[in-house]
């Protein structure tokens, strides 16, 4: 492991030299991207389609190719399963990303390209060690295992193609070199059972000399948690001495942080990166704050929708070099996996011009706007951890839907809450709660005014594990599914409420001892 890890440091030192090129030129290799991508797809079906062989410029391309959805791309799609090649990008494309499908029930299944797997993909996770390593000279985890909390993968219907999660095609495509810094095999990392795969990943890394973890933040919380169970141990420190980093992604980290810390201990590095199954996006590069570098060189061309602008018939859309600091973006991007100008549903905010750093702000559909009080993700999750920080509460999960009372006469919010650790006063959590929201977002303020429009918030306090067993009965378990944190209308919430009610009817009828459950608490609903 030792040589592992000098050779891997030499070889990421390298790169950083070519990250500093592309935060120097940010325009030219953008351009030079483009034009690549153009260039190479031009004989696909996709590109013969929308005369590619005639694009010069980001203009032309723009009015030669419209946003596209997974709808727009699905029958292309549905074809590469089945066999056929050169649809939309003109090398073989055979591995297909099962989306979590968080904003909708309806699977997805993106392309992943060999292109995309070896310049995108993987060129994030090396750089993501780089940029690590640049920081943390001092830092002896390649000397050690890392565990990747991967999904699962099966071979389709068809032989020439394979669907799984996006963590799993990645694992079962890494080179022999990695694989010897994962733990556990293969065989376990990819089984789909969680219920036994969680205990295997346990039983075969406990005595292992484990130096890291990587993934979604509930799933990674599950196994270090089963981990202390089995070892007895309060902290993951006394099981693996040498335990130094977190690489996590997919939701904001703020509301696991304190988890984290109770579970790990302080003295702990987290590295946040922007991956998903269309692409690898951004990676932490600085510690003294939570913003990402945006990754310009991946086989990725950017464009940028402002979020005023969504639902539109024919909406605004600029490239990096008309972006601005602090306005919500959607992202378009244009990929060497065959997407075209391609909505991926997330929104952006950026930080800094000067290298280009974001913050993923939300989902262009996970929001609550019901009243016009344009309720982001971002808004909720800085409202929670001030709630959380004021009454020393600790959440696991959340989510959040407008709920019509009294005949639809009052309109709320209705938070359902996992904590780890609940508040004392949950009527107080929530008062925290809406005054930040109010502090945050002037038009959730204007509307929540003498309760005119939006009345006071109804927060739940839900039995743990409610949103483990909610992903389980949708089929969505572990790997990179999560739970969706805001919804336009309350089907989500009312799913997850039959399963709290279930719960709590299996209990009259089994009779099972009161201890074993948890009370569901909500706060009192009153005009505020």
């Amino acid at each position: 492991m030792a040589i592992i890890s000098s050779v891997a440091s030499w070889l990421l030192k390298k790169r950083l030299h070519q990250i500093d090129l592309f935060v120097e030129y940010p325009y030219d290799v953008q351009h030079e991207l483009f034009q690549s991508l153009i260039y190479q797809a031009q004989e696909t079906e996709w590109g013969i389609k929308h005369s590619y062989d005639k694009i010069s410029s980001l203009k032309e391309f723009q009015s030669r190719v419209p946003i596209s959805t997974y709808e727009d791309i699905e029958p292309y799609v549905q074809r590469l399963m089945k066999g056929e090649h050169n649809l939309l990008w003109p090398s073989e494309t055979k591995w297909f990303a099962k989306s979590s499908g968080t904003t909708s029930s309806k699977s997805k299944f993106i392309p992943v390209t060999e292109d995309s797997l070896n310049d995108c993909h993987y060129k994030g996770g090396k750089d993501m060690m780089a940029l690590y390593m640049h920081k943390h000279p001092d830092s002896e985890f390649l000397s050690g295992k890392t565990i990747a909390v991967a999904g699962s993968t099966k071979l389709t219907e068809n032989s020439d193609s394979y669907v799984g999660d996006l963590s799993a095609i990645l694992m079962s495509n890494l080179p022999l070199w990695a694989q010897f810094t994962k733990s556990p095999n293969l065989s376990i990392t990819l089984m789909d059972d969680w219920s036994k795969k969680v205990d295997l990943i346990v039983d075969n890394t406990i005595y292992e000399d484990i130096r890291a973890v990587s993934g979604v933040p509930s799933w990674m919380l599950v196994i270090l948690q089963r981990v202390l169970d089995v070892s007895g141990k309060s902290n993951i420190k006394e099981v693996w001495p040498d335990f130094e980093l977190v690489v996590h992604g997919g939701v904001n980290f703020s509301p696991y942080v304190e988890r984290f810390h109770q579970i790990i201990g302080e003295k702990i590095n987290y590295q946040e990166v922007y991956n998903a199954s269309e692409g690898f996006f951004a990676i932490q590069d600085s510690w003294e704050s939570d913003d990402l570098l945006l990754m310009l060189d991946y086989g990725i061309f950017y464009e940028f929708m402002p979020v005023s602008e969504l639902g539109k018939s024919n909406p605004t859309v600029i490239g990096l070099a008309d972006v601005e600091l602090n306005k919500n973006y959607a992202i378009i991007i244009s990929t060497n996996a065959g997407l075209w100008r391609y909505m991926i549903g997330d929104t952006v905010t950026f930080t800094c011009l000067s290298p280009f750093r974001i913050k993923i702000s939300g989902r262009t559909k996970s929001f609550i706007n019901v009243v016009g009080e344009e309720l982001i993700v971002e808004n909720a999750e800085y409202a929670i951890q001030h709630a959380c920080d004021k009454t020393g509460a600790v959440i696991e999960e959340y989510t959040a839907a407008p709920l019509m009372l009294n005949n639809g006469k009052i309109i709320v919010h209705e938070w359902l809450i996992e904590f780890t650790k609940e508040p004392s006063d949950l009527t107080f959590f929530s008062e925290l709660l809406d005054n930040t929201l109010k502090s945050r977002n002037s038009d959730y303020e204007a509307k929540r005014f003498q309760n005119m429009v939006l009345g006071f918030p109804l927060v739940h306090s839900v039995p743990r594990f409610t949103f483990i067993k909610w992903l389980q009965s949708k089929g969505k378990v572990g790997g990179q599914y999560k739970v969706p944190r805001l919804f336009n209308d309350k089907s989500v919430t009312d799913e997850i409420k039959a399963i709290v009610q279930q719960e709590f009817d299996d209990y009259e009828f089994n009779g099972i001892k009161e201890a074993e459950h948890r009370n569901v608490k909500s706060s009192t609903y009153e005009i505020k």
